[in-house]
């Protein structure tokens, strides 16, 4: 499944709508990558809302895109965790360090939107 990504001002918007193989979310990473530079976007939203569960592969890959979106100049926030899905990461150990997670698409734009005011060109990194 391959997940939409949509261009809001200088922002990209990666909305999943479902359960993603990890094919899937490597081609969301290489899409990401690539998207960024063409539009030179400054930051970056995935939002994960639908997911109700979140395995070992998908929080390293989210955790990498933050990563490597950094390097390209983009700021990234990972939105929409469900609070059992939080729960069972902690449980299991896995952790999105140097992510930016907030509650929702409003909270995370809403830091992109202040970090882009203040000048920002290195992302700040969330204790997550």
């Amino acid at each position: 499944m391959q997940v939409p990504i949509l261009k809001q001002r200088h922002y990209l918007i990666a909305s999943i709508q479902g359960a993603l193989t990890d094919a899937d979310l490597l081609r969301l990473c290489d899409d990401l990558l690539e998207q960024v530079g063409k539009f030179r976007s400054q930051g970056v939203v995935i939002d994960v809302t639908v997911l109700d569960v979140m395995d070992s592969f998908a929080t390293r890959t989210l955790r990498s895109i933050s990563q490597m979106l950094k390097l390209r100049g983009a700021g990234t926030v990972i939105v929409g965790i469900q609070p059992d899905v939080a729960f069972a990461m902690i449980q299991l150990g896995l952790r999105l360090e140097g992510a930016v997670t907030a509650l929702d698409l409003e909270e995370g734009i809403a830091f992109l939107d202040k970090g882009k005011k203040e000048g920002q060109r290195t992302w700040p990194v969330s204790s997550t």
